[in-house]
């Protein structure tokens, strides 16, 4: 059953009034491109999306945002502003053998405790974590990183959503049979009711949705019809399933975004929502899905992207700015009022994150001349290779040696 969560009227008060404009929440949806989305030019057969769209009205929504082929990538981008050739991160991570992040590098969170920092922020990681290969040490590295408190699963894919299971903390895994993104709304929910009020806070919110298996969500938690959740019926109308999907975590996300309303924050939390790739081949919609997910073509890395809230001046708008995912970094810890973070940077561990925050501020309509994204697999794989773009032109380069070229 889901928790009541109650704020008292003080601690809302307080938080409203002493850190305004300073909570940030970063929202991943996990292989999500702009196809099912409606508000994207391209969406087609799009999922319903109310919470999420309702981001608009107070937002900017970009265009030409980038990412990385796979969700680990991503991950490691973000939280650190490098590029996957800087972190070793450069594919997912399923093994040993995979890139892993090194807690050695400067995060978001780590940034937001320095003794520089002007605010030192409550940190939180819910959900998905794909940065390194779960074993007794690594349970504790969202720590190490920078995060107070993490709840999620340290895999890719969840085997079941209705029975899998959760790390908290570092602690031993425990089986949860609650539906996963609800389960990770619930713990989004309960850490901010244990906030004590000092901190502004900083929520990074990684649902696994819509990310396989393909599956039917409880029915309170979405609309569509004619859906029997048999393996049969789900093999022969993915697309409907995975809309569901997409709809549960939408609804989701609007009790989070009731709890800061009914709470006195919705007025001082900026909301970023972010797919971290593109869709897989086999939910794709676009021509060729085989350069979708896991490759560095457009449909695999293009994805959608919104920034609403109080930082957001002239809201309401559309940015065709390019932009890279790796840039949250920056931003986030700009948002925060860390002005002058480049001087807690390592020169041995140059940052390649470029902030929104003039386009947020509606000062600049770009920072960025170019983007750049890549892939790599220790193995080798066929789709292996990098690709960088500026407004007019895009170069792709494969590891095998061959270049395409596009304008």
């Amino acid at each position: 059953m889901r928790k009541k969560h109650l704020f008292s009227w003080l601690f809302a008060l307080f938080v409203a009034t002493g850190f305004a404009q300073q909570n940030i929440i970063l929202i991943i949806a996990d292989d999500l491109g702009t196809d099912y989305l409606g508000f994207y030019d391209d969406g087609l057969d799009t999922a319903k999306m109310p919470n999420i769209r309702s981001l608009l009205k107070n937002g900017v929504r970009f265009t030409r945002a980038w990412s990385f082929p796979y969700c680990s990538e991503i991950r490691a981008a973000a939280l650190t502003g490098r590029f996957p050739f800087r972190t070793g991160v450069g594919t997912v991570v399923t093994s040993a053998m995979n890139g892993q992040l090194d807690t050695a590098e400067t995060s978001i969170g780590k940034l937001l405790k320095s003794p520089a920092a002007p605010t030192k922020y409550a940190t939180a990681n819910i959900g998905k974590w794909h940065l390194h290969v779960q074993n007794q040490m690594t349970r504790n590295f969202p720590a190490a990183l920078g995060y107070d408190h993490y709840s999620g699963n340290f895999s890719g894919q969840l085997p079941d959503y209705f029975d899998w299971q959760k790390i908290v903390d570092g602690a031993a895994p425990i089986a949860v049979t609650n539906y996963a993104t609800t389960e990770q709304t619930d713990d989004a929910l309960d850490w901010l009711e244990k906030l004590d009020g000092t901190k502004p806070f900083f929520l990074w919110q990684a649902f696994n949705a819509p990310h396989v298996p393909y599956h039917l969500p409880p029915a309170s938690l979405h609309s569509v019809p004619n859906l029997t959740g048999t393996a049969q019926d789900i093999a022969a109308h993915r697309p409907e399933y995975f809309k569901a999907m997409v709809e549960a975590m939408d609804t989701e996300v609007g009790l989070l975004f009731q709890y800061l309303d009914d709470h006195g924050l919705r007025d001082s939390t900026t909301i970023i929502f972010i797919g971290d790739n593109g869709d897989a081949p086999n939910i794709c919609q676009f021509p060729n899905p085989q350069r979708a997910k896991g490759t560095v073509y457009e449909n695999g890395v293009h994805v959608p992207m919104i920034i609403s809230g109080p930082a957001v001046m002239s809201p309401n708008r559309v940015s065709d700015a390019l932009v890279s995912t790796t840039d949250l970094f920056a931003t986030i810890v700009e948002m925060a009022g860390f002005s002058d973070w480049k001087s807690h940077i390592l020169p041995t561990k140059p940052v390649d994150a470029v902030s929104l925050v003039p386009i947020l501020k509606n000062e600049k309509t770009g920072v960025r001349d170019w983007v750049f994204t890549e892939v790599f697999d220790p193995a080798g794989t066929p789709d292996d290779g990098k690709a960088i773009r500026d407004p007019e032109f895009k170069l792709i380069r494969f590891d095998d040696g061959h270049e395409e070229f596009y304008k």
